[in-house]
């Protein structure tokens, strides 16, 4: 079975100030030929709330821009990484109109690139720690369900809850616009199994992000660190999943980030030929 392999934006650029993850506001144009450059066939978004409104996703000359780089050098955008949720999070929030029209509008930009899935991650300051939580993530996601209709783009939960709570949570949702981000890494750094998740809810995962973490610690580079993909790979083959892997693995220590990309991304491809 053969895998597309993606690229975070954001991973083939040097790091702004300290964050692993950032909209790489001077390069994000470059990064579509670098991807080219390493064979790869797609970058996934990322949206930070700061400058929220400028990102080129949202505006008119950044789509036309965004539309040409994509076709000139042949990588896709089907997915976007809404950080920008999980910085300022609708769902813990009691006036959250506001963030609502915000995540309306990215839907409707979607739409118009063609962009498929938005990750939204319920991890870190973004978890979902109680029912309070959970009742107006759920309440926010009915609000905006008629968008996802509309435009046909669905909205994927990146979770840090264990397999059978996940289970119980994505079935609360309409399955045709609601899905799982599989987060290799976070589910290492968690310890959990990786066989038991996908049991539990394989069939849900409409996308995946490569990392390493070490167990209950930080991301470390491919093979590093306390994931199996080994296992990742069987489990992937036996829910048919077809769409991209998106690396968003560890920045490299010496600002060789293209290079350390290159070195993970030959590492998956040994590991899915064994």
């Amino acid at each position: 079975m053969k895998f597309n392999y993606g690229v975070m934006q954001g991973r083939l650029s040097k790091k702004i100030g300290n964050k692993i993850q950032a909209f790489p506001e001077k390069n994000w144009k470059i990064e579509f030929s670098k991807a080219k450059s390493l064979g790869l066939k797609s970058i996934e978004w990322t949206l930070d709330y700061k400058n929220l409104k400028k990102n080129p996703i949202l505006t008119k000359q950044g789509q036309s821009q965004i539309k040409k780089l994509s076709k000139k050098n042949s990588i896709k955008i089907n997915s976007i990484t809404g950080d920008c949720f999980m910085q300022n999070p609708f769902w813990k929030k009691k006036n959250n109109q506001k963030l609502l029209n915000d995540l309306i509008k990215i839907i409707q930009s979607c739409k118009k690139l063609g962009i498929k899935f938005i990750v939204v991650p319920l991890v870190d300051n973004g978890s979902i720690k109680n029912k309070n939580d959970e009742y107006n993530f759920i309440k926010s996601c009915k609000h905006v369900l008629k968008y996802l209709k509309k435009t046909n783009v669905k909205l994927i939960f990146e979770s840090d809850f264990r397999p059978k709570r996940l289970k119980r949570f994505i079935n609360k949702f309409d399955k045709k616009y609601f899905g799982i981000n599989y987060d290799v890494g976070n589910s290492a750094g968690l310890n959990y199994k990786i066989d038991d998740e996908f049991r539990s809810y394989g069939k849900y995962i409409c996308n995946v992000h490569i990392k390493d973490r070490l167990k209950y610690g930080k991301t470390v580079r491919l093979g590093n660190g306390n994931a199996n993909f080994l296992k990742l790979f069987k489990n992937l083959k036996k829910i048919k999943y077809d769409r991209e892997l998106i690396l968003q693995t560890a920045r490299s220590k010496n600002n060789r980030h293209l290079e350390e990309v290159k070195i993970n991304l030959n590492y998956l491809k040994k590991i899915h030929n064994v």
